[in-house]
């Protein structure tokens, strides 16, 4: 059986004390870029990511602050700028939300297609946001790792276990959550002890497989922001080896405005083919302008195609994991069309 390693549990009520405590306890001192282990605290919502990888040593935090009792850190609310969403809003209910499934289907979609009924009644948006990047080399026990040798992601001065020559760790983008938010257009509020910034969803996430996010280790993600999505149409396809519970192995949302049959807006967004969820800007530009016929559709599966460059560290076979991501922008695309 794998154990939690020892711990001590900080309970704030408001994320303003979440921040101070974590800049209290080092936070800011913690440096991904020098071994996941190494960090002082961190945050835990529903924790269904955070204490399995902690059993398995990928972090070993001295503290943990919790956001379960803070307040106001749930709900929904729509205005008429669009749609705002509590970080510690469990995926159950995004996924469950009436006004969500209507108006922003891809997340919908995307939040029910997360592990079990269990974990997503545990796990959060928050948290599925932030979600830490995986690897068929690091997602193993520490037992494992250490007789087979360590990688960079939680030895920095180890090679890359996937590509030995690589500067950089590879190991990829899994939140199913996150392509959709892109689609969508969102973007996120996130707390520190100094004050609160607003950042593009598209802002936020970087190439690099430790320090994946552009989030400070004395920050706190608090919401996320959908703006108005009067004549948008948006879905969300997962390819994964079990199809009851699994990250993806390919994650694709596509999001298109119309004007009658003329495509005026588009998105499309890829995740688990590479260290950082992306938008495809030419997929975007070979649907815009047009209609959504097949050549449309033909061209911007085309640039799905290239744009997606899966590494040999997650489950599927490159070729078959680079294919799929041109069917699914082709199937979601004729979906949207229908």
């Amino acid at each position: 059986m794998l154990r939690l390693p020892a711990f001590t549990m900080e309970r704030p009520g408001t994320y303003a004390e979440a921040a101070t405590l974590l800049r209290a306890h080092g936070a800011a001192r913690g440096d991904l870029t020098r071994g996941t282990p190494s960090l002082p605290v961190m945050l835990v919502a529903g924790g269904t990511d955070l204490f399995p990888n902690m059993k398995r040593r990928q972090f070993t935090p001295r503290v943990l602050i919790s956001l379960g009792g803070v307040a106001d850190a749930t709900g929904i609310a729509r205005d008429k700028s669009g749609l705002r969403i509590q970080a510690g809003t469990t995926l159950t209910t995004v996924a469950s939300d009436a006004q969500v499934r209507e108006r922003y289907t891809a997340l919908a979609e995307a939040a029910v297609l997360v592990s079990t009924p269990q974990l997503r009644n545990m796990g959060t948006i928050g948290g599925n946001i932030c979600l830490d990047t995986r690897c068929n080399w690091y997602d193993q026990s520490a037992f494992w790792r250490g007789a087979e040798g360590f990688c960079m992601k939680t030895h920095p001065e180890v090679v890359c276990r996937v590509a030995p020559s690589s500067p950089r760790c590879l190991a990829v983008a899994s939140a199913d959550t996150v392509p959709a938010l892109l689609a969508l257009g969102a973007s996120v509020a996130i707390q520190s002890a100094d004050g609160t910034r607003t950042v593009a969803l598209a802002d936020l996430h970087q190439e690099d497989g430790i320090a994946h996010t552009k989030i400070a280790r004395d920050e706190i993600v608090v919401s996320v922001t959908l703006p108005d999505a009067t004549g948008w149409r948006s879905t969300y396809l997962k390819q994964r080896d079990r199809g009851s519970f699994d990250f993806p192995i390919v994650g694709l949302a596509v999001a298109v405005k119309r004007d009658g049959a003329r495509v005026t807006d588009a998105r499309v967004a890829l995740t688990a083919v590479a260290s950082r969820p992306q938008l495809v800007a030419d997929a975007a530009k070979a649907l815009i302008g047009g209609s959504l016929d097949e050549a449309a559709i033909a061209a911007a599966a085309d640039a799905v195609h290239k744009a997606a460059r899966p590494m040999d560290n997650t489950s599927g076979t490159i070729s078959q994991r680079k294919r799929t991501a041109r069917v699914f922008a082709e199937r979601a695309l004729r979906a949207l069309a229908a």
